[in-house]
Order: structure tokens, then sequence, then C-alpha cells
């Protein structure tokens, strides 16, 4: 697969996730639902950590919410640097298809959250009780580094009480799927997944060119 088609994958993917984020902040107020089905829900929620809405200071307590924000943020530019560089890196070495898609998912995804990490401070006001807008003239919700990752897609596909016997959690009350995510996150784990799934196709092809330029050299 050449680069141009893995940027323009990215790019079809940074539009898509951008757009969508973009009309669900401005559109709705936070925790507003757009869908209510039973298994799919549109919902607008912001994320001020990682996966699952977790942060830095749970882990770290001595330092503050504002302060392990701003490294996670930092944390991420220099994931999207890496991944970038494993990118070109693999697309120079003529690996799989398998592979550079799934690294242009993953980058495309990363790269989709940073830019509300980073911007969307400083580019909406807040949607709290109201909807926000975009460049409002007080200024934004936040400084810059500290935007909010904006989440729209549940998928609630089961909901109800768990049997009494499983240890620690049984009888309380539990949905799965229960995360709130976006477009981006999509992208990363399906690139992920990927990886894990096709693992032997993904890194299979790259090792087959090496065995045959070591029998070619000792032919030589």
């Amino acid at each position: 697969m050449s680069l141009k088609k893995a940027v323009l994958l990215i790019v079809i993917i940074l539009l898509i996730d951008q757009i969508s984020k973009i009309y669900i902040k401005t559109h709705l107020v936070l925790n507003e639902r757009a869908l209510d089905y039973n298994w799919f829900q549109i919902v607008f929620v912001e994320n001020e950590g990682m996966a699952w809405g977790t942060k830095v200071s749970d882990f770290i307590s001595f330092i503050s919410d504002r302060t392990a924000k701003l490294f996670l943020t930092i944390f991420r530019i220099i994931a999207v640097i890496g991944i970038s560089y494993w990118l070109v890196t693999s697309i120079k070495k003529k690996g799989s298809k398998i592979l550079i898609v799934a690294i242009a998912l993953i980058f495309a995804g990363a790269l989709g959250n940073i830019i509300d990490s980073v911007f969307y401070g400083v580019l909406f006001n807040d949607s709290y009780s109201q909807v926000a807008t975009f460049l409002p003239a007080e200024g934004g919700y936040d400084t810059i580094f500290h935007g909010k990752v904006v989440d729209m897609l549940h998928f609630p596909m089961w909901k109800g009480f768990l049997p009494e016997w499983i240890p620690f959690i049984g009888g309380d009350y539990f949905t799965f799927f229960e995360s709130v995510f976006n477009v981006a996150d999509m992208a990363i784990s399906t690139g992920i997944g990927m990886l894990i799934v096709f693992n032997k196709r993904a890194f299979g092809e790259k090792k087959e060119l090496e065995e045959n330029e070591n029998q070619s050299g000792d032919c030589n």
C-alpha cells in the first residue's frame, strides 16, 4: 500500500471524525440524546481523560487534574509522532497491506482525539445547559492543550441485573456496552483488532521477504 493511499485513508477518517464531533458539539447540550434506540444511542458526552474517562491523576494522586490533562495530551502527541514513524517505515519496507491499513487507522484515530485535546478548549465555549458555539466572542471554555474529547456513540446492547453467583458484582445493575466513544476510538480499536486477529498476515509478508533476501544472499 502506497503512502498516498494511507494518507487518503487517514484524511477520510479525520474528516468523518471531526465533522461528527463538531456537529454534536454545536447542536446538542451536554448529556443530550439525539437518538435513543434500545441498542444504539447518540448521546453527547465529553471525556477529559483516557478510555472510560480514566484520568492520569486517578493513578498519581499528587498531581492536579489540569497537570494530568496536560501530561496526557503531550503523551498523545509523542505517541502520534511514533505511530507516524512506524507507518512511514512500514511503507518504505513494503509491509503488508493489512499492517499499513491498521497503522493508518490507529494514527488517524489518535490524531483525531488529539485535535480535541489540543484545540477544542479554545475553539468552543462550554456545553453546560447551552449549545456551544464555534469561536465564541468571550473565548473558549479552557486553554490550549486542555480541551475535552467529544464522544457520542453508545451501544447499550444489554441492560439488567447480574446473577447473584458472580463474585463481587453479582446482583449489580450492569450495562453492556456502557462506554460512549467516537469515530476516532473506533478507528483505533479496529486497527488494534486487525493487528491481533490478522497478526500473521500483517507481519508475515515482511518475514517472507526477509527470508527470500537471505536465501538469495546465501546462493550468491
